[in-house]
């Protein structure tokens, strides 16, 4: 189905072209969210009328996004959770968990702004990629830790999953011989 773009949408094209794009793509998502017009002689005509008018919407919409952006941009974001010892947590994070966060600092960010592939599932640092327009994106790091101290550590870069942190012993240090004794079992028995 051919439609005239009314935003730019990545990875298909800018306000105003004409593309070729799958039905379902285009009567599912681009026609109900309004990104998107059917390509015919009186859409055409209603979109040329109508061209000034949607810039200065997406002008404005990028504007306000960008304005997020400036003071987004760069932030650490804490997020406490219960792990293990190795790291491992409890549960993971998922877009749902950065929308609290943030909407907890005072941002309104909705869910499918949120770049996350597969969910957060290790304590650490971790970078979020968020699309505030379609012309405007950022990334944020995450601080996944089990508490506040935790985080201020791994903040100054030292890791919390090594064996230094977890046995309290500097994993350079340990040798074959601290764990078992090579002269132990001389007889070939295995008891």
């Amino acid at each position: 189905m051919d439609v005239i773009l009314l935003e730019r949408i990545a990875k298909l094209g800018q306000m105003g072209e004409t593309v070729k794009v799958k039905d379902g793509f285009a009567r599912n998502y681009l026609l109900p969210q309004g990104k998107a017009l059917r390509a015919n002689e009186g859409n055409k005509k209603r979109f040329e009328a109508e061209r000034a008018t949607l810039e200065a919407r997406n002008l404005e919409r990028k504007g306000e996004a960008q304005t997020v952006a400036d003071v987004l941009g760069g932030k650490t974001f804490l997020v406490v959770r219960s792990a293990g010892e190795t790291g491992q947590l409890y549960g993971s994070v998922a877009a749902r968990d950065i929308i609290e966060v943030l909407s907890a600092e005072g941002f309104n960010i909705g869910r499918n702004q949120v770049d996350l592939n597969t969910p957060i599932k290790t304590i650490g640092l971790h970078s979020v990629t968020l699309h505030l327009h379609s012309e405007v994106e950022i990334e944020i790091q995450l601080n996944v830790a089990r508490s506040a101290e935790e985080a201020e550590r791994q903040a100054k870069g030292e890791s919390l999953t090594s064996a230094d942190a977890i046995y309290g012993v500097d994993e350079d240090a340990l040798r074959p011989e601290d764990f078992f004794d090579p002269e132990a079992d001389q007889d070939g028995d295995d008891e």
